[in-house]
């Protein structure tokens, strides 16, 4: 598809960009001549990678025409496993969502069950699009659980039984005819985030997810910080309470499973019992369960012990990230996931702890903020993945 470095920071500065380019920005941008760079823009455009898109404002001369990546470049194709539901995406090569369909599913199911039902949803959307899996130039996936990254293996997943060490990627290449990328599915929403969400333009910064698991994506001037063997960033599996319940990992404590979703609604359920929780107990007994964003509703409506366990949970994520944010010094906390749209009492809490806990030369400058890209921040990362893999093996 590219055929030298320059075409490949090309590509890279239109897939970053939030609207179309010119020459004269391109040029500026890499630090060379305007025909240089228009040579090879227009190699580029004859081979269908980019199309024009109008032109510049004037700046006294003749206007410059703006550029972008064509649709016709080819599809990406983005799928997000989490615990309890599959999200699959079509994206442009510059990770423009193009069609997107969800769906609750139960990744206990088991990787073959789990993965050819992502397949039939990723096909349905390329059937919609009157395109078929020919038009796919790659394909990301996402997961929740460590990644080996150079198998494209699930590796001892906590929350993911009948995963371990199953070719993720060998699975999915089957299927499909055209280079796939597998990751953490927490990593992608990270680089969703960097890509085109709160954290664009921030090089610093976590990503933390909370929702049925808990786990960080964290990135260091401006590239994933996935460690020796590809788990880095697994704050679930931190220990907040040695002495606490045992988690799906083997030990006891840990943050997931004393601050998580299930965690969470197990709080809320024994308040209701107790008649701490008036709200949570007649939403319990109408629907015969609850949910976290029953206890996050009944919080928001004044429900005393409901705010309770909303500001228990999230005062234990603060008390972490606080740690993690003396160590690490990024320029941002975003946190998405379900359980991170709760309340406006659980991001209060949250950065109260940070900032009361962390260093003050930590957190002076440290904005936390939810995710802007919500639901859609890990299919997006999985695009940006997929076209950065395949950036990389087109110049090898």
């Amino acid at each position: 598809m590219l055929q030298n470095e320059l075409q490949s920071a090309i590509f890279r500065i239109l897939a970053g960009a939030s609207e179309p380019v010119s020459r004269a920005q391109l040029g500026a941008s890499l630090g060379v001549g305007r025909n240089v760079v228009g040579t090879e823009v227009r190699r580029l455009l004859d081979a269908g990678v980019l199309e024009e898109a109008g032109q510049a404002e004037s700046q006294g001369g003749r206007p410059s025409l703006l550029l972008r990546i064509s649709r016709q470049a080819g599809l990406v194709g983005s799928i997000d496993l989490g615990a309890t539901s599959i999200d699959v995406a079509l994206t442009t090569l510059s990770s423009e969502i193009v069609a997107h369909t969800a769906e609750a599913a139960d990744i206990g199911r088991g990787p073959k069950r789990i993965l050819r039902r992502s397949f039939e949803l990723l096909r349905r959307l390329l059937g919609a699009e009157g395109a078929t899996t020919a038009d796919l130039r790659a394909v990301g996936v996402g997961v929740p659980g460590p990644v080996d990254q150079a198998e494209g293996r699930v590796v001892a997943p906590p929350i993911m039984p009948g995963w371990n060490k199953f070719p993720v990627r060998a699975a999915v290449a089957e299927l499909v005819p055209c280079p796939v990328f597998v990751d953490n599915d927490v990593n992608l929403m990270a680089l969703g985030e960097h890509a085109a969400g709160a954290a664009r333009g921030i090089d610093n910064f976590i990503f933390v997810k909370v929702g049925t698991g808990i786990g960080a994506g964290i990135v260091v001037n401006g590239r994933l910080m996935r460690g020796a063997d590809g788990c880095a960033g697994d704050l679930g599996h931190l220990s907040v309470n040695p002495e606490g319940r045992r988690c799906t990992c083997g030990n006891r404590g840990c943050l997931e499973v004393e601050a998580a979703a299930p965690a969470i609604v197990r709080a809320a359920v024994a308040a209701a019992e107790r008649g701490d929780a008036p709200l949570l107990a007649a939403t319990l007994q109408q629907q015969g369960y609850l949910a976290a964003r029953d206890v996050g509703d009944a919080a928001s409506r004044g429900d005393v012990g409901a705010l309770a366990v909303v500001r228990a949970a999230a005062g234990r994520i603060g008390l972490t990230l606080a740690s993690v944010v003396s160590l690490i010094n990024p320029s941002l906390i975003v946190l998405g996931g379900g359980v991170s749209q709760i309340g406006d009492a659980f991001l209060a809490e949250i950065r109260t702890a940070v900032y009361r806990r962390s260093l003050p030369l930590a957190t002076r400058n440290l904005p936390i903020v939810t995710s802007e890209l919500g639901s859609d921040a890990g299919v997006v990362g999985a695009s940006v993945l997929a076209g950065r893999g395949l950036l990389l093996r087109s110049l090898q």
